[in-house]
């Protein structure tokens, strides 16, 4: 409920205010870093919202039927104002779930490391709001995690709505030059190219859970107390890649990134009834901040700045070809 958020940011999001420097001190200052039994299965589901569209009460309802899910955490950072009133009619509903409205689109990176810090459980779960938890999911990402060495993170195998698997959930290490061969996707066309393709979704899948650089922030699961050592999500970066530094950064600390092929979500993707300028455009402006971040050395630093305009030109020309979606946010949202 809204009533139990801290003092501190019920000021704050009556401001509209939470800057990347509050977000980052929220993470160092308050997360909960006592030791806890790792034998506890209390899971906290963070869900970031933003004009996700009709897709979103069904994922919602996923995690309500799902008995591992001790606390709900909605950040909504921004709704149609039918949607909007249907959270808080489900927030009155359902004890367990916390609702934070009202701040305005802070950013995923931020609203998820707000997330973090008003969870009460050992155990988060980062899950999209187009994301539809399979049975035993978060059991199973739970499990794998527990004895890993930390800090660790567990990310979904993510399927396409006919059940094949999906782009992204297991991936090699993202650099500048498989970056942009993922973004032309010129591998397919060009043989020669395909020993720098990074996703393995064609790759055989594998019996039990299997350590990869980086997997995919759609549904993913970190303890709380690794979370904190990790220092949250690098809140500099607004939409897409800050899973791929969390991972690069998990790795950094000596920690391990594990991909769980049976831990399974039905990801509906490009659901958000945003503009795609606005999606691609912060995807290209993460990724070069994210290679600039890595980048040792002045000529590494060179070369990426090198190719910053050409990873921003291919994200725009993505945005151009890629249609804008209908706007159903208030047809389920209506019934």
């Amino acid at each position: 409920m809204n009533h139990n958020l801290p003092p501190s940011i019920v000021e704050m999001l009556k401001e509209r205010k939470l800057a990347t420097s509050e977000a980052h001190y929220f993470v160092l200052q308050h997360l909960d870093m006592s030791p806890y039994d790792e034998t506890v299965d209390g899971v906290s589901v963070i869900m970031i919202v933003y004009h996700t569209g009709k897709v979103l009460f069904e994922a919602i309802e996923k995690v309500l039927d799902d008995p591992q899910v001790q606390q709900f955490i909605i950040i909504d950072n921004g709704s149609s104002e039918k949607a909007a009133q249907k959270l808080r009619d489900l927030n009155d509903e359902y004890d367990h779930i916390l609702l934070v409205q009202g701040h305005g689109n802070i950013g995923f990176a931020k609203a998820a490391n707000l997330g973090a810090h008003l969870a009460n459980q050992p155990w988060l779960v980062f899950l999209n709001p187009d994301a539809l938890l399979q049975q035993g999911c978060i059991k199973r990402l739970v499990e794998s995690a527990r004895g890993q060495p930390s800090p660790c993170i567990v990310g979904s195998r993510l399927l396409n709505p006919d059940g094949s698997e999906q782009r992204g959930a297991r991936r090699g290490e993202v650099t500048p030059v498989t970056t942009l061969l993922a973004l032309t996707r010129l591998s397919k066309l060009v043989p020669e190219l395909q020993k720098f393709e990074i996703h393995y979704e064609g790759n055989d899948l594998p019996d039990v859970p299997q350590a990869v650089p980086t997997i995919s922030g759609a549904c993913f699961a970190v303890s709380k107390r690794d979370f904190a050592r990790l220092k949250g999500f690098d809140s500099h970066f607004f939409l897409h890649v800050e899973d791929v530094d969390l991972c690069w950064r998990a790795r950094e600390c000596g920690g391990l990134v594990l991909f769980h092929p049976k831990a399974e979500v039905m990801h509906v993707g490009h659901t958000s009834r945003v503009e795609p300028l606005h999606v691609e455009w912060n995807k290209g402006m993460g990724l070069c901040y994210y290679f600039h971040k890595r980048a040792k050395g002045f000529w590494r630093k060179a070369y990426v700045t090198l190719l910053t305009p050409v990873i921003l030109g291919v994200s725009v020309a993505r945005a151009i070809v890629r249609p804008r979606l209908k706007n159903d946010e208030d047809d389920v949202a209506a019934e």
